[in-house]
């Protein structure tokens, strides 16, 4: 990029586990990455004290409490939302109306309608030139990145079936106290929310179809915890001490459905499966070939050739290192694997390449309702004895 371009004031909201992970991904695009120039101007959170460390630590120039202020001012161009889920719309569609690009983490919202304005917010600020994206990382992992390569050019075939599951546990323990991602009120829904829209997300972006029709069921294993002190509840807490509180979301979901080309649809998702720390498998199987992916082994991608290897028994492991590969050539020598961090800088980079190319972003707001959307339908479908439901078109 030309050096004589402005550099684009960035303001994070939130400095918490996502504000520190999108912290690293701001400090890091620039240095491995050509894009505009980028400059970390401030970052913001409800608490002062604690706002002003992290921005320390992370790199800022300052740090604020009021992200009504920040959005007003000419050297922010650029609203990066880490909030909880419920102050997604509102600051999203504020900041747009200020004239600022946007990046909202996942989910996009707490409710389809609160996505439907946002995506309403960001047409009107689309025709001033304007950007905006849900930070649905993981189609930037390079192993993904290039399974989606694989699927485009027909080495799956039509789809069969495709299963896909995320699992942690980090709430099995009755004794983690209560934090906002337990709270419908701030947090939209549990797991469903929290893990089920990367998969729906994944699903949709890898085949390139849609969710047609799904039925799906909720379940909270827990139901009280006692409050405490948990962070931003992304981890295990020390365990509570104050009086129970029940738990408003899911633990646990799962959904069976059709896609639009025919194929069959398995998601399951839980934050209760012992063992399993963050473990999120997507599994395609094709007339042609499959594929499979999990991001605890994240450099890799596993790969059955039903035109070469039908004589063979079992995948072959690609190990995605090569600096012909999806983004692994901005970064180390080959056969160097990268980490989580890492589809953070990938996703900032392919923001800040659109905005200078005047392209379209991806995720798009459009695409983070349409996620959002699916989410409703499997609340509608357990909600009614887990009855099969249509979702929206």
């Amino acid at each position: 990029m030309a050096e004589s371009t402005p550099s684009l004031g960035v303001a994070v909201i939130g400095y918490a586990f996502m504000g520190k992970a999108h912290s690293h991904a701001w400090r890091n695009v620039g240095a491995f990455f050509d894009t505009p120039a980028i400059e970390q101007k401030v970052l913001v959170g409800r608490d002062g004290a604690r706002a002003a460390a992290a921005a320390k630590r992370y790199g800022w120039q300052e740090s604020a409490t009021d992200w009504r202020k920040i959005i007003e001012r000419d050297d922010v161009h650029i609203i990066d939302v880490c909030a909880p889920g419920v102050m997604h719309a509102e600051i999203a569609i504020a900041a747009l109306a200020a004239g600022k690009h946007v990046i909202v983490e996942k989910p996009m919202a707490t409710s389809v309608e609160d996505a439907e304005r946002m995506q309403e917010a960001f047409a009107a600020a689309s025709a001033r030139g304007q950007h905006a994206i849900v930070n649905f990382n993981y189609r930037r992992v390079p192993a993904v990145a290039l399974a989606k390569k694989l699927i485009e050019d027909g080495r799956i075939g039509e789809l069969r079936h495709v299963r896909a599951s995320y699992l942690q546990d980090w709430l099995t323990d009755p004794n983690t106290p209560m934090s906002w991602r337990l709270r419908k009120d701030e947090a939209g829904s549990g797991a469903l929310g929290d893990l089920g829209s990367h998969l729906v997300d994944l699903v949709t972006h890898l085949t390139a179809e849609s969710i047609t029709d799904l039925s799906g069921g909720l379940r909270t294993f827990i139901t009280e915890r006692p409050t405490g002190d948990s962070g931003d509840g992304s981890i295990k807490g020390s365990g509570g001490s104050g009086p129970l509180e029940t738990v408003t979301v899911d633990d646990s979901a799962w959904a069976h459905g059709t896609l639009s080309g025919g194929g069959l649809l398995q998601l399951e998702v839980s934050r209760f499966a012992l063992g399993r720390k963050n473990e999120m498998t997507i599994a395609l199987y094709g007339e042609r070939g499959s594929l499979l992916f999990n991001l605890e082994n994240l450099n890799e991608v596993w790969f059955f050739d039903g035109q070469n290897d039908s004589q063979e028994q079992g995948f072959r492991r690609i190990l995605v290192t090569e600096s012909d590969h999806p983004y692994v050539g901005k970064w180390w020598p080959d056969g160097h694997i990268i980490g989580w961090e890492h589809a953070f800088v990938h996703q900032f980079a392919e923001f800040l390449t659109s905005i200078a190319d005047g392209t379209p972003s991806s995720p798009s707001f459009a695409e983070g309702l349409r996620v959002q959307q699916v989410l409703q339908s499997i609340e509608d479908s357990a909600a009614a004895d887990s009855r099969t439901v249509t979702v929206p078109a």
